[in-house]
């Protein structure tokens, strides 16, 4: 009898299809001075959705992007100390509502800048860097609107221990690399997006307070790892706590500090469906049915 080879089985990373323990990337927190501004440029320029059920009054405002939001409550004006990413699906309508907002946040720092094909750099009135870039598949997955990646400008040496900070305290994937010559680390959120630290040789500016939110897996492991090192700063209530010291594990030494509010799965806002509308549809240009924002690509 001949015998038959049968065909090779097909190699897969199985890895890429891991999710760690932090779940969900919720929201960026920054105090905006003038709740006015802010939607003239989030909501008018930006294109993007306030959020019609939660926080509707005017100390606070929320905005979706996808399935994340900025929260921005009134207040003496909070800055990244870095960069914020988001994805959309039309960079050339984008840069027609920055263009058309351009005179109303005249004198603040609002600016933009198309700095290639697939980006553009905005500013917002009170310094905060966003670069918005294109849908990429291989970048970005299915995402066509949403917050990808929120980048941390940290200290010149420092990326190593942030890196084991999140592998060793919140169980999460993080990998370093070099991107530009500026050693970076980024910590995996949910199904794609980023929590990301890169090295900068200027000085970092002094933490004013604004924060992120996740939601963790391993709800009570993270807070027992925090617990154990004098990391908790609040205690909110069951399904939430806050930590915002990210130390080495080895050492305890400080390397970058930005507030996490952590909360449950059980949390009962944990994985809330976001309303995003299609900015293309206006008064003058409306179809029915055609009103709500798409986030996610359809599948091949």
């Amino acid at each position: 009898m001949t015998s038959m080879s049968l065909p090779a089985s097909p190699v897969f990373d199985r890895s890429t299809e891991d999710v760690g323990n932090i779940v969900e990337f919720g929201h960026l927190n920054i105090r905006v001075p003038d709740q006015q501004q802010a939607i003239v440029f989030y909501v008018m320029g930006l294109g993007l959705t306030r959020d019609p059920y939660l926080v509707t009054g005017v100390d606070n405002a929320w905005i979706n992007v996808g399935t994340c939001q900025f929260h921005l409550p009134v207040g003496p004006a909070q800055v990244l100390r870095g960069v914020v990413g988001l994805v959309m699906p039309d960079l050339e309508a984008l840069e027609r509502r920055l263009a058309e907002v351009a005179r109303r946040l005249h004198g603040t720092q609002f600016g933009f800048q198309r700095s290639s094909p697939d980006q553009i750099d905005v500013r917002c009135p009170w310094g905060n860097r966003i670069r918005v870039h294109a849908p990429d598949a291989l970048r970005f997955g299915a995402s066509v609107l949403g917050m990808p990646y929120v980048c941390i400008d940290v200290a010149a040496g420092t990326t190593a221990g942030i890196a084991a900070f999140y592998r060793e305290v919140l169980a999460a994937p993080a990998v370093l690399d070099d991107r530009g010559g500026r050693p970076h680390v980024r910590v995996a959120i949910g199904f794609g997006e980023a929590l990301e630290f890169a090295e900068s040789s200027r000085p970092i500016l002094a933490y004013d307070g604004h924060h992120v939110q996740v939601a963790v897996a391993d709800f009570s492991g993270v807070h027992r790892r925090l617990q154990a090192r004098g990391l908790v700063t609040e205690e909110s209530n069951q399904s939430q706590y806050r930590f915002q010291d990210i130390v080495d594990p080895g050492t305890g030494q400080v390397l970058t500090t930005l507030e996490h509010e952590v909360r449950s799965m059980r949390h009962p806002m944990f994985a809330r469906r976001m309303v995003n509308r299609n900015p293309a549809i206006t008064t003058q240009v409306y179809a029915p049915g055609y009103q709500d924002g798409m986030w996610r690509s359809a599948p091949d």
